[in-house]
């Protein structure tokens, strides 16, 4: 056994595939399932039940992925230290982040970490808030962006910056530029799929305005904001989305901005970990320039 098989190893358990894990690690399928076996022959056990196309992790592979994780991340810690001597942080960062942090906040500001620390690699899954938020709760990733603050007693929350979200439209959807709340309920409106962050906070935003979501005109729901700004560009009705994810559009007059006179819409995006982890040099690196580069936006 090697921390190599070890990688492999997670890497199916994770995915719950030999193939996602040989796209994820740019390996044979065969390489992957020999690495497996060999294991499985170390170990003396099963450790994936196979039905099929699908593949079940044993009670010895639940065993063996814990611990695999810690040794892992020892061994990219030891990496980090050595790395120290040499004065360049090194490492690959793996950064969970909802839709819109993912999209319109995380390239710019990953650009600069990279040209202060060419030698640390990174990579962005992007899913909704929830998806993050679970990637991290089950230890697939130990760093997450998101837009709302699910409650949960295991996931620290550290503010970033503040998000203004606005009502948008067709230009030629309506003339005028402001509405009250009571006027906005009876547009036709496009939201956002359960478990965005972006829908989370417009719930609670209008709830607390004695509004529910039931209640709304809703005529689409989409699994993500540009389907979203697609879908109201071409006349299907208003939605409430992140100012940052139409900046462009608002610039160039592609959508409106509808102001709604007796509310207002704003929300954080936070950095998350879990509190049962600790991150390795080079993520506590990017935690601290994500906090430092929010502040200046």
């Amino acid at each position: 056994m090697d921390i190599h098989q070890l990688k492999i190893f997670a890497s199916v358990f994770k995915n719950k595939s030999f193939s996602r894990a040989s796209e994820e690690l740019y390996l044979t399928q065969p390489t992957i399932s020999d690495h497996i076996k060999s294991l499985e022959e170390e170990f003396d056990c099963r450790l994936f039940d196979r039905l099929g196309r699908t593949i079940i992790p044993t009670k010895e592979a639940e065993t063996l992925y814990i611990h695999a994780l810690e040794i892992i991340e020892k061994s990219n810690a030891i990496k980090e230290v050595i790395g120290k001597f040499r004065k360049e942080p090194k490492g690959e960062l793996i950064i969970g982040a909802s839709t819109i942090p993912g999209t319109y906040l995380m390239p710019s500001i990953m650009a600069l970490f990279q040209k202060k620390h060419p030698a640390i690699s990174y990579q962005i899954i992007i899913s909704d808030s929830k998806g993050i938020v679970d990637k991290v709760l089950n230890h697939e990733l130990l760093l997450g962006i998101v837009g709302a603050k699910l409650s949960n007693s295991q996931i620290n929350y550290s503010p970033l910056i503040e998000d203004e979200l606005i009502v948008i439209s067709h230009p030629a959807f309506m003339e005028k530029g402001s509405v009250k709340l009571n006027e906005l309920v009876k547009m036709p409106m496009l939201l956002r799929e359960e478990g965005s962050g972006t829908r989370k906070v417009v719930e609670k935003i209008l709830e607390g305005k004695g509004v529910n979501l039931d209640t709304l005109n809703i005529v689409g729901m989409f699994g993500s904001t540009d389907s979203i700004k697609q879908a109201v560009k071409a006349g299907m009705g208003v939605s409430i989305l992140s100012k940052l994810s139409v900046k462009d559009e608002l610039k160039y007059k592609i959508l409106k901005e509808i102001k709604v006179s007796d509310m207002q819409m704003k929300r954080n995006f936070y950095a998350i970990t879990h509190k049962k982890r600790s991150l390795p040099s080079a993520y506590t690196l990017f935690l601290d320039h994500i906090i430092s580069e929010s502040k200046s936006i």
